[in-house]
């Protein structure tokens, strides 16, 4: 299983634009974020092939995954 995701803004620092994963089994957005120590509070927009995704669904083989935080700004 082959799963791409893409960060964007201040998560892509220490994980960059985009990484590859191959998890061993099925893998909901909870574990994915998990897997690349991302807080659940830090994410605010969480697409699965460009629409909106639910963290509790299983991500499928060939997927792609785009994490956006929260905007900041002053």
């Amino acid at each position: 299983m082959l799963i791409k995701v893409r960060l964007f803004a201040t998560l892509r620092e220490g994980r960059g634009k985009e990484v590859e994963l191959k998890p061993e089994g099925e893998i909901t957005g909870k574990e994915l974020l998990e897997t690349l120590e991302i807080d659940e509070e830090d994410v605010a927009i969480y697409l699965v092939n460009g629409r909106d995704g639910k963290m509790d669904a299983k991500i499928k083989n060939g997927e792609v995954i785009s994490i956006f935080p929260p905007v900041g700004g002053g």
